[in-house]
């Protein structure tokens, strides 16, 4: 595989990205978080408040990859037949079915967004989880295949009325869980509060450069990634350090404010989370034009990779977001890297 192919769509994905962060100023790292996402292929979740920009975000990376765009909003009544089909009274007074948000796009699907999804019951999560897992889909008597979609999901983190948290075991599902915070610069928000090409949605997305990317070249691609880039023997030492330092801080002297460490970790990272963490990693070196991993590729993924796997005692859960950064702060700033 030649080195100008990598060059080559390298240069698309920062044209992507260039194109994204014109109409959603301010926010560089969840946009290049996201494209390394893309690329490697993973499902994310999505924390920040509401009207911060998450739908014009991923509705700018549609157009820029192509493929299908739906999304659905979480609410208590939803159902999970509601992701596949929808039922309505026709002219003739009969009733008929047509596709829900799942089925609309086919084939092409490629970003789906599960607005809200801690307010939707376990049900509605778990075959969201398995279409993630396994890409298909039984309905009508047929099976269907989405085999370019990437499943982006946004928990309502204010109100605790009527949701219904995520279980580890679902968010260890999602590759990565990226904030998107108002940015905290006068001029920008200035611009998002004054700027009226800021408060037409559908117009701003239409200046963003479609198809940059083909959305059904991106599973193929991903994989020549992840073959190019290599990792040196005390790169995956020191990965592996920092994955045993995730399940026992304090073997590694990590501590934490106002925490008692030999109570905070039920569970540290798990298998796959480090593997995605390796993956996003390589991602990352080869936009930066790396052909290894270096540990600065492993810090720019660390903490979205990983902080929505480790699992704390309830008595900390509920301070999870500072618990997590301030954690993982440490863990870099304690294990030695090479």
């Amino acid at each position: 595989m030649s080195d100008h192919l990598l060059a080559d769509w390298r240069q698309h994905a920062l044209t992507l990205e260039t194109e994204v962060n014109k109409v959603v100023v301010g926010q560089a790292e969840p946009v290049r978080l996201i494209t390394t996402a893309i690329f490697a292929r993973g499902h994310v979740l999505l924390e920040g408040d509401v009207g911060v920009g998450k739908t014009t975000l991923l509705r700018a990376f549609t157009r820029g990859i192509g493929g299908g765009y739906q999304r659905i909003e979480g609410t208590i009544d939803l159902m999970p037949n509601d992701l596949v089909y929808h039922t309505y009274l026709g002219e003739d007074g009969k009733p008929h079915v047509s596709a829900g948000p799942l089925l609309m796009s086919g084939e092409n699907l490629s970003v789906f967004f599960f607005n809200e999804i801690n307010r939707a019951r376990p049900q509605v999560h778990s075959l969201l989880l398995r279409v993630m897992a396994e890409r298909t889909l039984t309905a009508f008597n047929k099976e269907h295949t989405f085999p370019h979609m990437i499943v982006f999901a946004d928990r309502n983190q204010v109100e605790r009325e009527e949701t219904f948290e995520i279980p580890s075991a679902a968010r260890d599902r999602f590759m990565m869980e990226i904030p998107i915070v108002v940015p905290n610069d006068d001029a920008i928000m200035s611009d998002l509060m004054f700027d009226t090409r800021f408060h037409n949605a559908d117009a701003l997305i239409d200046t963003v450069k479609a198809d940059v990317l083909k959305f059904d070249e991106l599973n193929g691609f991903s994989s020549v990634i992840q073959k190019h880039v290599t990792a040196s023997p005390t790169l995956e030492k020191y990965a592996l350090n920092l994955w045993k330092a995730t399940r026992k801080p304090m073997d590694y002297g990590v501590k934490v404010t106002n925490v008692d460490m030999n109570r905070l970790v039920l569970a540290g990272a798990s298998p796959r989370g480090m593997s995605m963490m390796l993956r996003t990693a390589r991602v990352n070196a080869w936009l930066n034009e790396r052909s290894a991993i270096t540990p600065d590729d492993i810090h720019a993924v660390f903490h979205a990779t990983v902080a929505h796997r480790i699992v704390f005692s309830p008595v900390y859960e509920m301070r999870r977001t500072e618990i997590a950064r301030e954690l993982l702060s440490n863990i870099v700033n304690v294990v030695a890297a090479p």
